[in-house]
This record gives structure tokens, C-alpha cells and sequence, in this order.
């Protein structure tokens, strides 16, 4: 079911950069296309470079800040790097202070804290990056809120809330609402697929078995560590 699931993300992502990629698709395939670390690497430079080539003509484009917040965020998770984790960081609260209603930003800070937490556990992440589960599931939280239809929203908050406790009584809600919610994006196509596969074993109480399943269905979760 795993390889499955697996599968159908990759060829999801693969039909959004069939053409021209843009920044965002380059770092969706750099996410859950890329079969190892350097090739992962790769990639994120190259979405790097194109939202750099955005903000020399346009420096406040917030499409490509937030580019570059997650390009830091995604290289820090590969290369356990605490100066891009933290760089992320404040670049994801610079934009959801800019812009407090927008889902995305808010969804970005709380994948920040609740990863560091998932990777590193509670106690080295608060103390190495100032990481904290409270403010991460409070950000997803209120990207769930401010998301409206889409099924990005509930899909990561389930996919992120099982990666850090097989238990969390929420997990099986945020997925059936992601499995049934709007499409607008290639990540929301990613976010659905990923919600709808957590489903049989969440509905059938295999809770660590869906556990390992989101591990493996979030960014880079196909690259061995």
C-alpha cells in the first residue's frame, strides 16, 4: 500500500513539471521525486536560483520569499544544517507577520516547529532551534482555519500531527476532510493522494502503521536517512 501511495504522488508531480517548471515545482519535485540527497540538493538550488532571478526584478515578490524560506527550510532538514533551519525560520514569520490571514505562511511556520520536533524530539529541538510543538500545531491549526476548501490544509496538518503521535485524535478528521476537499494546486492534488492512502489504516486502527506511512508521504520522507 505504501509503494502504492508512494507512486501515485510521483506520478502526480511528475504531470505538474512535465513542462516549464516553476520554482514551486522544482521544489515539489526536489521533495517527492528526488530519489537521494544530492539530487534532492540539486534541485532546490535550481528553485533557489529561479526565485532569486524573480526577486532581482521584483524584490518584494512574496511567491519567491517564500521560495527561498522553504528552499532554506528543505536544505536544513537534508543537511542538518541549524543556520538555514533557523533562516527559515524568520523568513516564514516575516511573511505570515506581513500577511497574518494567509494559510500558507501559517502553514509553513508550523511545519517548521512540528518537524524539528518530530525529527530531533522536544527537548534538543527547543534548545538547538527554539522549536516547539505548542507553536507548531497552533500555526497548522490556524492554516486549517484560514484555508477554506483545499485539501492541502488538513492534508499536511493529518500527514504532520501523525508523524509526531500515532495517538492525536484529530489525525482522522483532518484526513477525510483533505480526502474530499478542492484541488486547485499540484500540492493539493499531493496533499489529497497522500490524506486519502493514510485512510484504510487509520479507519482500520492501524495507528503506527499510518504513522510510518505520513512519515514516509512528507517532504524527502522517500530518501533514506
Amino acid at each position: 500500500m505504501l509503494r502504492v501511495a508512494t507512486g501515485l504522488l510521483m506520478f502526480l508531480l511528475s504531470a505538474a513539471v512535465a513542462n516549464a517548471a516553476t520554482p514551486r515545482q522544482t521544489l515539489l519535485s526536489a521533495a517527492y521525486q528526488a530519489r537521494d540527497k544530492p539530487t534532492a540538493l540539486e534541485k532546490i538550488g535550481e528553485a533557489e536560483a529561479q526565485a532569486d532571478a524573480v526577486l532581482r526584478g521584483a524584490p518584494g515578490d512574496r511567491e519567491a520569499r517564500m521560495i527561498k524560506a522553504m528552499a532554506d527550510g528543505y536544505r536544513a532538514k537534508l543537511n542538518r544544517s541549524r543556520s538555514h533551519a533557523v533562516d527559515a525560520r524568520k523568513s516564514f514569520e516575516a511573511l505570515a507577520a506581513a500577511d497574518p490571514r494567509d494559510p500558507e505562511a501559517q502553514a509553513a511556520i508550523g511545519a517548521w516547529h512540528i518537524d524539528a520536533v518530530s525529527e530531533l524530539g522536544g527537548f534538543i529541538a527547543g534548545t538547538m532551534l527554539g522549536a516547539s510543538r505548542t507553536t507548531g500545531l497552533a500555526a497548522m491549526d490556524r492554516a486549517v482555519s484560514m484555508g477554506g476548501d483545499r485539501a492541502m490544509f488538513p492534508g499536511l496538518a493529518a500527514l504532520l500531527r501523525l508523524s509526531l503521535d500515532a495517538k492525536d485524535v484529530q489525525v482522522l478528521a483532518l484526513a477525510e476532510r483533505a480526502a474530499g476537499a478542492a484541488t486547485p494546486t499540484a500540492l493539493d492534488r499531493v496533499m489529497q493522494r497522500a490524506a486519502s492512502a493514510l485512510l484504510p489504516k487509520l479507519r482500520a486502527g492501524d495507528r503506527r502503521g499510518a504513522q510510518a506511512m505520513a512519515r514516509q508521504l512528507l517532504p524527502f520522507g522517500s530518501i533514506a536517512k
